[in-house]
């Protein structure tokens, strides 16, 4: 048997909210669903999809940064850092090529779609 202190003390009907969808879970005849564990920060894209892009930026600058503070002997960088860096930025370039196929790929789907 579990121990009370191991088993986290979750009451779901807190966490419930009623709802017009039939989701099979029902409290005095009427249908409920879970609400979010995690609360979204910003609903709005266009500050979400900015912050990607300045952090993807940012990434991709940090190696020159950190040779040039290798180069100049400043701060603790060594040339470590610097390998470490390249192959973040090197890793989110892929990462960025390989979404931009897809939702190029996605949309030819949907264009390709006939009415």
């Amino acid at each position: 048997m579990i121990e009370k202190k191991f088993a986290p003390n979750i009451n779901l009907f807190e966490r419930m909210q009623p709802t017009k969808l039939d989701t099979g879970i029902s409290v005095s005849n009427r249908p409920f669903r879970m609400n979010r564990v995690e609360k979204l920060e910003t609903n709005d894209f266009k500050s979400v999809f900015s912050g990607l892009v300045e952090n993807f930026n940012r990434e991709l600058n940090a190696p020159d940064q950190l040779m040039k503070d290798v180069m100049e002997e400043n701060g603790n960088a060594d040339i470590h850092d610097v390998m470490t860096a390249m192959a973040k930025a090197e890793l989110g370039v892929t990462v960025a090529t390989n979404i931009t196929t897809k939702v190029i790929q996605a949309y030819d789907k949907i264009m390709q779609i006939q009415l």
